[in-house]
């Protein structure tokens, strides 16, 4: 892939239904400052591009649990990461998407949101069956070019409605419900909802931990999220892969002014709906006691926009969230079944893998659903601040041991699995306390522990990625230490080194005639399986000569034209297998961790990235 894809993929694939929905609700309630996750996330993409991405690309892995078994060895790490990203979909990605999808349909057709929840499953798993991968790779750009475009078009809509920002700034302060619980000042708008930092004591939002806090959850999310980094690692080169973080900086910039401004305008022209704040008065606006800013985009979408529009709209909102949910749904049964249930049954067909997949699936949507109370009810109603909390509470041993893995050498296997252990325990204590001990109503008194009510879950990140760090150090200190040689090209001093000799030894155990697995030495196959990926080299090891040439044989076949149909309906490739030479592999294996830059274009990126980072830092200084 070119940079301009890249760029835009990783937009797209961090934009959906639940960011406008979510952040634009935030934004309603406590206004500017939940911008900053969105520009804090330039800082991080270029992390990502300048750091993380060539040691990725060096030590030629394409997962980033590859990258943990190759750093660390041994498999509970990776098993560690597999366990929790399925903690997360189903916490944060899964059942967010599909509340705040049933919101666009409950607010646009009037429809209970368990009703919603039910028809938008169905939807979507026809969509899956029908559409597959290949749908959601078509549609994916073109929806975000008409989000965008759409979001602008609403944006502008509503700065016109409102009197552009000095409109803003004093109907929005001034955006009072007539029903208050008296004695309370919960309905007023915060005193600095325009302003980016804010008290790091009695802040919403305090700017410490914005500035770090945040920051830990952004490196998790941009840097070692299977989802974003795959596509910075389908770059031509470096460089390509730095373009993409440079225009996915830039494009991340612009949700503040078409999501969250939007949201506050939303509340200032609503407030007796948006800004309501009486239980009784919330449940008649929106069916839940708490609050009903998560309604104020699609509000926003279904008052101020054109027919046309409108439908336009929702359906890209529908179809975005849509696609966002089979790719969840098809990354999380993978997950389960390959590296959770063949390990529980090593033996197992395909056909049971496939109905394993299906059913997990099905377990994983029933316990999103059941989610869903629990959703509406956190963090005062704010869907954004729940998926930001739950992250909070999950993500920071990850991004200790990613940063520790690569900065620090000592750093040993032992030491990063009890690091992320000990991490996980302490996140999910803090975490279940925060959905027993729920947050008061307005008017009622908070009764919560000191720990939830007075240290933000934004500190509480920074907390626990300081724990986590300590722990992996002091016990990799206690433990033998890993050689240079088991380092080679894993961690950032080390990425430079020269390739080491095991594919050359691998091809000498192909060539070796003492050796079962031995094939013709002219050539190595590499087996395309169903999905269009490549069978790994250890596992072709165990093939004999004489069955490769019989999977040649029926790969080259004529299938008649029902099956090639159908083939093609499940996305199976009926393509004869690669083979590739020694002298071809071993140049490809060099291209793939080639880290190498021309010099024009690695001076391109820096400039770039200087005016980027520019950029940003006005934009927080200047709505600081």
């Amino acid at each position: 892939m070119t940079w301009f894809p890249i760029g835009a993929s990783l937009m797209s694939s961090n934009v959906g239904s639940g960011l406008f929905v979510g952040m634009a609700g935030s934004g309603a309630a406590g206004g500017l400052a939940v911008g900053g996750f969105e520009w804090n996330a330039s800082w991080v993409l270029v992390a990502l591009g300048w750091i993380f991405v060539p040691v990725y690309i060096a030590s030629g892995v394409v997962t980033m649990p590859e990258y943990l078994k190759k750093r660390f060895g041994g498999q509970r790490i990776r098993i560690y990461m597999s366990v929790l990203s399925l903690i997360l979909y189903i916490f944060t990605k899964i059942s967010t998407d599909i509340y705040s999808g049933a919101l666009f349909i409950q607010v646009s057709l009037g429809w209970n949101i368990y009703l919603s929840t039910v028809i938008l499953l169905i939807v979507t798993a026809i969509y899956t069956v029908a559409g597959g991968l290949t749908a959601v790779i078509y549609t994916d750009t073109l929806q975000t070019v008409i989000m965008v475009v759409g979001a602008f078009i609403l944006m502008f809509l509503s700065f016109d409605k409102i009197g552009w920002f000095s409109g803003l700034e004093e109907q929005y302060m001034k955006a009072i419900p007539n029903v208050i619980v008296n004695g309370t000042d919960c309905h007023l708008p915060r005193k600095d909802a325009f302003h980016m930092m804010r008290d790091p004591i009695t802040g919403d939002l305090p700017w410490p931990g914005l500035i770090f806090g945040l920051t830990i959850l952004a490196t998790w999310v941009w840097c070692t999220d299977q989802v974003i980094v795959q596509r910075s690692l389908a770059a031509k080169n470096l460089s390509h892969a730095k373009g993409g973080s440079i225009v996915g900086g830039y494009l991340k910039i612009l949700p503040t002014f078409f999501v969250v401004l939007p949201g506050m305008i939303s509340r200032a022209l609503y407030p007796d709906e948006i800004g309501c704040v009486h239980p009784e008065e919330c449940f008649k606006v929106c069916q839940i006691n708490v609050s009903c800013s998560n309604i104020a985009y699609p509000k926003l979408v279904i008052t101020l926009m054109p027919v046309g529009l409108k439908g336009l709209m929702i359906a890209v909102i529908m179809a975005a969230l849509m696609s966002s949910l089979t790719s969840i749904f098809n990354s999380a049964s993978t997950i389960f079944t390959m590296d959770i249930w063949l390990r529980i049954r090593k033996n197992a067909k395909e056909q049971e893998l496939m109905i394993v997949g299906r059913v997990f699936i099905v377990i994983l949507v029933v316990t999103s659903i059941l989610w869903i109370p629990i959703i509406q009810a956190a963090n005062s109603g704010l869907l954004f601040d729940y998926m930001q909390s739950v992250t909070s509470y999950l993500s920071p041993p990850v991004t200790a041991i990613f940063i520790l893995a690569i900065f620090v050498k000592r750093v040993n296997e032992t030491g990063a699995f009890w690091g992320l252990v000990i991490g996980l325990v302490v996140g999910l204590i803090r975490m279940i306390m925060d959905f027993v001990y729920r947050a008061p109503n307005c008017g009622e008194e908070d009764t919560r522990p000191s720990v939830l009510k007075n240290v933000h879950y934004l500190y509480f990140a920074i907390l626990l990625f300081g724990l986590t760090c300590v722990v992996c150090i002091v016990i990799s200190l206690c433990t033998p230490a890993m050689t240079d040689e088991e380092l080679r090209r894993l961690t950032w001093w080390t990425r430079h080194k020269a390739e080491p000799n095991f594919h050359l030894k691998e091809l000498e155990d192909f060539e070796d005639p003492s050796n079962n697995s031995a094939v013709n030495s002219t050539t190595l196959t590499i087996e395309k399986q169903p999905d269009g990926g490549l069978k790994p080299q250890d596992e072709l090891t165990n093939d004999s000569s004489s069955t490769m040439e019989e999977k040649v044989l029926s790969n080259t076949r004529t299938y008649p034209w029902w099956k090639k149909v159908f083939f093609w309906f499940c996305g199976i490739s009926i393509q004869p297998e690669v083979k590739l030479s020694k002298e071809e592999q071993q140049k490809l294996q060099r291209k793939l961790t080639s880290i190498e830059e021309k010099p024009l274009w690695r001076n391109i990126c820096n400039v770039n990235a200087i005016i980027l980072l520019t950029i940003n830092i006005f934009l927080w200084g200047y709505f600081a």
